[in-house]
């Protein structure tokens, strides 16, 4: 776990504790659509004085604006979900190295950008779901899924979803190309449908009887033991789920990410807000109102994402992964993975 300098959390107190004595807004570009998120800007803006105006849309609409706003865009930071739309963001250049000690000391190496470019906050494993009393001997590894014994079982995403994207990267990254694509031809032969929905109709399918076994994010599951979810909460028992390659490399983690807008009129306030992000009450938060797994190591998890239990993780560096998302999405297309 890492353990805080004696400057930076100085520096973190600071900046939660001290009255509003910052002035000023900050621009915030932000795809993550959680209504939870609105305690983090509300705790900001009483901690600083910083008022917070916000934008939201999908990722890559945004990062099509503010590449189209260029120099004159009045982002200061973009905020959004997954690698592969942070390496999409910073191969458009639309945002900048950012220098800040705290970050460096609070975010582990592997969840920030080779240039600093980004760091990401929050983290979700992608992991293995099936149904308890019809999988005796569930997958183990991701490699597995692409089984024959598992024909006409597994509900995934579509190709075009990010974190399969990310998911595949990572594949490549640590088992090259060859591998990866065969993976992904297994992948498709073992699908008990075409992919439709998101994660948590992945979930659903395996409550109905169509999935044998899912693939999805964490925090999903997570949410449907801590409040109501239509489909999947009510009959949650009948789940079972695995966190892969625990005897390998450990279980693949995709973020929730920001970075400081290469033209950012607010720079130092934009700084301000991402190592308000970092810090214990923002990265609780992170975990209390998203399901999510902090950033942080020291942080504690949610009760909701605690039941999960504990696992190894995939500590790859993220940058890495990132340069293998235009193979990923080649791959998906040679397969006919749709």
């Amino acid at each position: 776990m890492l353990k805080s300098s004696t400057c930076v959390a100085a520096a973190l107190s600071a900046l939660i504790a001290t009255s509003a004595t910052a002035e000023g807004e900050l621009n915030l570009y932000s795809s993550r659509h959680y209504d939870t998120d609105d305690r983090l800007y509300s705790d900001f803006e009483e901690a600083t004085g910083i008022t917070i105006n916000r934008i939201e849309g999908k990722a890559d609409e945004l990062i099509a604006r503010m590449e189209a706003e260029g120099a004159n865009s009045p982002a200061d930071v973009l905020l959004t979900v997954d690698t592969s739309r942070l390496s999409r963001a910073k191969n458009a250049g639309i945002l900048q190295p950012i220098d800040s000690a705290v970050l460096e000391e609070r975010i582990p190496g592997n969840l920030q950008d080779l240039d600093n470019e980004w760091f990401g906050f929050s983290q979700r494993g992608r992991i293995i779901f099936y149904n308890k009393d019809e999988v005796a001997n569930p997958p183990l590894t991701y490699a597995d899924l692409a089984k024959p014994e598992y024909k006409g079982m597994v509900c995934i995403r579509s190709s075009s979803n990010t974190y399969n994207q990310t998911l595949l990267a990572s594949i490549i990254t640590h088992e090259g190309t060859e591998a990866a694509k065969e993976w992904a031809e297994g992948i498709v032969a073992n699908m008990a449908r075409d992919p439709q929905g998101g994660d948590t109709d992945q979930l659903r399918g395996i409550v109905s009887g169509e999935c044998g076994i899912a693939v999805s994010n964490t925090y999903y599951f997570a949410r449907a033991i801590r409040k109501d979810v239509k489909g999947v909460s009510a009959e949650r028992d009948v789940i079972g789920w695995v966190f892969p390659n625990q005897d390998g490399y450990g279980a693949h983690m995709n973020l929730s990410g920001a970075g400081v807008a290469a033209n950012a009129p607010n720079k130092e306030n934009a700084i301000k807000f991402l190592e308000y992000l970092a810090s214990d009450q923002a990265q609780v938060y992170f975990s209390s109102g998203n399901d999510e797994f902090p950033a942080v190591p020291s942080v504690e998890v949610a009760a909701s994402v605690k039941e999960l239990g504990e696992f190894k993780a995939d500590e790859v560096n993220l940058s890495e992964v990132a340069k293998n998302i235009p193979e990923a999405q080649k791959i998906f297309n040679e397969v006919g993975w749709k």
